[in-house]
């Protein structure tokens, strides 16, 4: 019996829309003869670009509407930035699969200076990420924190019209759309520690459908998985959100991970941050020992009071 095409739901944005493309290119290598259809959908999180996320319930907005589309079986799966997914799913759902991880740091942009160490005092920054902004300031004080919501295309013209001296995006965004030229300099994780997830893809379906997990496996990347889960882990402990100023960025050498984490005020008055290291083969037991070791040294009441502000 012939199976019926694999629906992809995704947002509408250009980079979602290049991501969902490149994960049914890969389907359709991995299984030949398989039809994929994209089922573009309009998210909250796309809707409302007037306000900061954190403002408006965090970066779950921009995927609600997906799982709801594959609950009432109008799409099968739904491609993610893997930054953007909560910690925790809804009860039924799952990443049934994550392809291996691009360039996870982030970006600095600018026209007129050659660097993050170049931008004049006082300079104006681009970014409506309350990590990024965190740590920028913990680095430079004197920078000016401005909001950025929109597509690329939108941000990229604010920093051309010459509203901003800079601005910060993910690396990998850029690269997948061809933007790579853009790029003035590459935060190191020293400076700007990346995102939970951050340059990875996952695939979210029901934890129900047989079938398409299966027809997931083909895509699903190890390393990556043993990354992302001990970051996952770390975030989740801590009630990571939107919200909240927590990074985390996992490497693997061997059969050793090594996990980065920090927590901060989001004025980078105050960062706390610690390493550990264990055995790749039990990542989420890394994410909790070092998520533990943060709280342990002032994270949880940090945290505490930014969600009741």
């Amino acid at each position: 019996m012939t199976r019926p095409p694999l629906r992809i739901a995704t947002r509408k944005s250009q980079l979602a829309l290049w991501q969902a493309e490149h994960v049914a290119a890969l389907l359709r290598a991995a299984h030949p003869g398989i039809e994929v259809e994209l089922v573009p959908m309009s998210t909250k999180g796309d809707q409302i670009l007037d306000r900061s996320l954190a403002a408006i319930g965090g970066k779950g907005l921009f995927i609600k509407e997906l799982e709801v589309a594959m609950q009432d079986g109008d799409a099968d799966i739904a491609v993610h930035s893997m930054k953007d997914v909560p910690a925790e799913l809804p009860d039924g759902f799952l990443i049934g699969a994550v392809l291996e991880r691009a360039d996870p740091h982030d970006a600095l942009l600018t026209t007129r200076y050659r660097g993050f160490d170049d931008l004049p005092a006082g300079a104006r920054i681009g970014t409506s990420s309350l990590r990024r902004q965190a740590q920028l300031l913990a680095a430079r004080p004197d920078l000016r924190i401005e909001g950025l919501r929109g597509n690329v295309n939108t941000r990229l013209k604010r920093l051309d019209d010459g509203q901003l001296d800079a601005i910060v995006l993910a690396c990998a965004g850029l690269v997948r759309l061809g933007w790579e030229a853009r790029i003035t300099a590459r935060l190191e994780p020293s400076v700007s520690l990346p995102a939970v997830g951050q340059g990875v893809i996952g695939i979210e379906c029901r934890s129900d459908d047989a079938p398409t997990l299966q027809l997931l496996a083909a895509l699903e990347h190890a390393g990556t998985r043993r990354e992302i889960s001990a970051e996952r882990a770390f975030s989740g402990r801590l009630g990571g959100s939107c919200q909240s100023p927590i990074a985390a960025f996992a490497t693997q050498a061997g059969d050793v991970l090594t996990l980065d984490g920090l927590v901060a005020e989001p004025d980078g008055s105050r960062l706390l941050r610690d390493q550990v290291t264990g055995p790749a083969s039990d990542p989420q037991t890394l994410g909790f020992a070092l998520a533990e070791r943060l709280l342990a040294a002032g994270a949880g009441a940090l945290l505490e009071r930014l969600r009741a502000d």
